[in-house]
This record gives C-alpha cells, structure tokens and sequence, in this order.
C-alpha cells in the first residue's frame, strides 16, 4: 500500500499542542503496515478520544489537561489518513471497514482495558464497531455529535433511486453546502442533504480543512488554528482519506457497511454498561441522533444525558473544557466494575 507521511515541521508551535508523539504500528490489510500517530498523555484509567473526518487529535486539545488532572491516562490517536498518521494516497485503500480494523489494530497493540471511549462524527462510526468486536475492553461511552448509521427504515428496492440522486448532486460552494445541511435548502431531486457533503468532500477543486472547521465554528477561525487544522495536508496528495470517508457512510440500503454496522447495533442493544450522549445544540448534521442512543441502548437508561450549549458539530473545539468536565463527571458517576 502506498502511502505519504506529514514532514515533522508542519507539526511545530501549534498552539495549545506541545505533545510528545507516539506511534504504534497496524497492518495495513494489504501485506504491509502502517504507523498510527497518538497522543498519551497522564495515568489512571483510560479515555480514548476518537475524532472524525476532516480533523485530527488537534481537535481534543483542550480536553487533554482537564482529564489527566482528574486522575485519567488520555489517548488520542490520528485516524489512518490524519494527522501524524501515515496516508494512503489511493482513494480506494480507505474503506470502512478497513478502519475498524485499524482501530482494532491500536486498541489491541496498546492493550488497552477499561476504556472510556469518547467518540465524535466517524469517531462514533469506528470506535463503536471496535466496542462491538472487542466489547470487554471498554467500561463507559460518551457518544458527541456521531452515530452508526445503518439505512434504517429505508427499503433494499430504493437503493438504485438514491444512487442516481446522488450522480445528479451538483458540487456546491461550502456556504451553499451549509444551507443544504441545515436544511434552509433542499434538493429538487430528493437526494438526502448529507449527499451534498459527499459530493462536496469528493469533488470540490479545493477541500480545505480549516474552512470546514470555520463553518463549525460560526464561519470565524483563527489563523494560527486554521493553520494546526491544514498542518497534516500538505497538498492534494495528503487528501485522499478526507476526501473518501464522507462517501462511506452507509446512508443507501446495498452499502457494504450496513449490515456490518447493524450486527454492531445488536451488540450495542445488549450494552449495559454506562453510555452517555453528549451532543451539541448547533450541529445540524447529527441533531436527534442521540435519541436513538438514548431508546436502544441499556446503558444509557438512567443517565444525565447532556446537550452542549452553543456548539457546532466539532464541539472539541467550540466547548472543550466543558466537554472535559462532562466526561470526568460521567466517570465519577459511574465507577467501573471490577
């Protein structure tokens, strides 16, 4: 398998980032290996911060000091095609199910046990395929702004309709993106609003990553964090996993991930130990999907679900104390058993 590795110095003075690195090594799926980047900060149980598409360990920064001062071992690794972590240049390597192996691949190499997964956007959609293969080695889940989408409710025959709504999306500027996903905008042709954000990190001349996070954010990045955000993307041969995971989500009944992810969801609904939704009230892609996080998994009964006030989907960035400070409550309230 072919693959690029950021230069060292794109990582330098990024502010609020003075971390050592730390690299485990995965096989690749393809007879070789990879090297997977990751942040391990303090001692004490485990909290394992999955981040998503487009972003990077970056994202958790303010969540690293809190957490290790309220006596936790943080480990933040870099997706495959992220960060520090080494990148396939071919679109084709990155598949969904490639990165839970992957992921499986860190867990297992750095033998964690007792996790407390906190798990954002494709966070979610990866680390909570990893729980339902290896489920004994997590003790709590704080789901933020993620879910594990499985075409639910919508008819196999429909597969073909979708699939020509999605070829007539046009490709759209990121403001006009923003519309759609909020829904201020709708498609003549029925194509679910999500497809926009497929057809844009697919196809857009220009997929910037500090602009994705701006949109987040109120439009508004600074420019010494819009420059952390594009440091592991050099240029357009960096980009090949962003610009694939959005296609992989399987929101069309025929994707290959949907049966997998609904095997995940038959663990999920046996899951009984603490899970915590933690979703943010200015994320319009994933609003309401706590609920289904909230109605079907057994943990989640009977805790103090929480939304997070005046945030965007990167809620890491936008609350990150306060995300903190949720996630060591949630673990105080629910001490794992021995």
């Amino acid at each position: 398998m072919q693959f690029v590795r950021t230069p060292d110095d794109r990582f330098a003075d990024l502010p609020g980032y003075a971390f050592a690195p730390h690299y485990a090594t995965v096989p690749d799926g393809d007879g070789g290996s990879l090297r997977m980047h990751y942040v391990d900060e303090g001692r004490g149980e485990v909290v394992l911060c999955l981040h998503g598409q487009p972003t990077w360990s970056y994202l958790y920064r303010k969540m690293v000091a809190p957490l290790v001062a309220a006596g936790h071992r943080v480990i933040a690794p870099d997706l495959i095609g992220f960060g520090r972590s080494d990148k396939p240049t071919r679109s084709d390597d990155y598949t969904y199910a490639r990165h839970v192996s992957w992921m499986r691949a860190f867990v297992e190499t750095l033998d964690l046990q007792r996790i407390t997964m906190v798990c954002q956007d494709w966070g979610g959609l990866i680390g909570l395929r990893v729980l339902a293969e290896v489920t004994h080695r997590f003790a709590r889940v704080v789901a933020a702004n993620t879910g594990l989408p499985d075409a639910r409710d919508i008819p196999l025959e429909r597969s073909p309709m979708l699939r020509a709504a999605y070829d007539r999306v046009p490709v759209v500027d990121l403001m006009t993106l923003a519309l759609h996903l909020s829904g201020a905008r709708s498609d003549p042709n029925g194509a679910p609003p999500f497809m926009y954000w497929q057809k844009f990190c697919a196809e857009t001349p220009d997929l910037t990553v500090s602009h994705v996070v701006a949109l987040s954010a109120g439009g508004m990045l600074a420019p010494e964090l819009a420059r952390a955000y594009d440091a592991p993307f050099p240029n357009e041969s960096f980009k090949a996993g962003a610009r694939r995971f959005p296609r992989l989500v399987p929101i069309i009944p025929d994707d290959p991930g949907v049966a997998a992810n609904r095997r995940a969801w038959e663990v999920l609904r046996t899951f009984n130990k603490p899970f915590l939704t933690a979703f943010s009230d200015r994320d319009p892609v994933t609003r309401g999907g706590e609920r289904r996080f909230q109605d079907e998994v057994p943990g989640a009964r009977g805790q103090r679900h929480v939304t997070v006030h005046d945030a965007g989907h990167f809620l890491q960035e936008d609350k990150g104390d306060e995300l903190a400070d949720i996630v060591a409550n949630f673990i105080v309230a629910n001490p794992a058993a021995n």
